[in-house]
């Protein structure tokens, strides 16, 4: 790092947690975030401020103005853009030494395969259950750390997946897929959200992506879900399914 890097980054630097070396690590490491939405916002405005070397957005969206409530990443300028070009753009604005990459078209079979595998990490902040599932899959099959994230009206969910620990389970192992499932359960289209909790569920996904990757403190075991009425989190202990179709016997 040389001088400006070291004052831009002097206040993580400053913690005994990430010191030189943990920062000297996000600073080599590489993110895959889907999604560039009311999560994929502030996961991809703090990794990027936080010194993440390299990010990859992928979304096939574009900004529609009903996104402004809550996708900070996204001004009234950008209506009708790509969303990862437009996050890309509110990222590099904070931070133009971090090299950021974008996928526009949806990703699915071996381009979902490819774009896990080439990351150090996948944050998922997709609202599909299909994508979901398939990112999950990609993390399992190519071992990549998955941190996901779920924001519906005034409720959110975080847990982190690490397929290289042989007592973690996998997004699969928690929702079993089932038949008759609709991605329109999880969208906020369909069912409405506050705009602050994105913010809430996002940035704690960019803390758990930084701990994992820096290597600071234990990163999330379990599933949290966060009650937005209350104020409240609750946290459940999850084991891995042994009969899981994605991940039993990896």
């Amino acid at each position: 790092m040389d001088d400006q890097a070291l004052l831009r980054y002097s206040r993580q630097i400053m913690l005994d947690a990430i010191d030189i070396d943990g920062q000297e690590r996000l600073l080599n490491s590489r993110v895959l975030i889907v999604g560039a939405g009311g999560l994929g916002s502030p996961v991809a405005l703090y990794l990027a401020a936080a010194g993440v070397g390299r990010l990859t957005i992928a979304d096939a969206d574009r900004v529609e103005l009903s996104n402004l409530q809550r996708q900070i990443a996204h001004t009234q300028v950008d209506l009708g853009s790509n969303k990862a070009d437009s996050a890309r753009a509110a990222a590099l604005a904070l931070n133009p030494q971090c090299r950021i990459d974008t996928l526009t078209s949806h990703l699915e079979g071996e381009a979902m395969r490819e774009a896990v595998s080439s990351v150090d990490l996948v944050v998922d902040c997709t609202d599909r259950f299909s994508s979901r599932y398939a990112i999950n899959h990609a993390c399992v099959t190519t071992g990549r750390p998955l941190v996901s994230g779920a924001a519906i009206r005034f409720s959110g969910q975080l847990a982190v997946f690490d397929p290289r620990d042989s007592e973690s389970p996998c997004y699969a192992c928690l929702y079993p897929p089932q038949e008759g499932m609709s991605d329109d359960e999880l969208r906020c289209s369909e069912n409405g959200v506050v705009a602050p909790l994105v913010g809430v569920i996002g940035s704690f996904q960019a803390l758990e992506a930084i701990k994992v990757l820096s290597g600071a403190g234990t990163w999330h075991r379990g599933l949290s879900t966060f009650d937005g009425m209350q104020g409240t989190w609750r946290h459940f202990q999850v084991p891995r399914d042994p009969h899981c179709a994605v991940c039993a016997d990896r």
